[in-house]
């Protein structure tokens, strides 16, 4: 039985999108060893997964940001006050 380790992406109006990693089987009886090895292997995946989910995300928004016309200086803007309160000077 081969495992594998899934993230799904969906969201209105975009498709479902399903990240896979494959993970080692464990043995029926698996020594510490054996167990340390999946764990790094797991570790591995989710990380993986992390970065490729990341990687599609950020060419959504650039997709999203292209069709509303947002321009590159406006979303350097939002990407520089991002988290923090931003008051307008009159």
């Amino acid at each position: 039985m081969s495992l594998q380790l899934n993230a799904v992406y969906a969201a209105p109006a975009h498709e479902t999108r399903t990240f896979s990693s494959p993970l080692p089987t464990l043995p029926q009886s698996p020594t510490t060893s054996d167990r340390t090895a999946f764990l790094e292997a797991l570790r591995t995946s989710v990380v993986g997964l992390q970065l490729d989910i990341n990687e599609f995300l950020t060419k959504k928004m650039d997709e999203d940001n292209k069709a509303s016309g947002k321009l590159a200086a406006e979303e350097a803007k939002e990407e520089e006050n991002y988290g923090e309160e931003v008051v307008e000077e009159d």
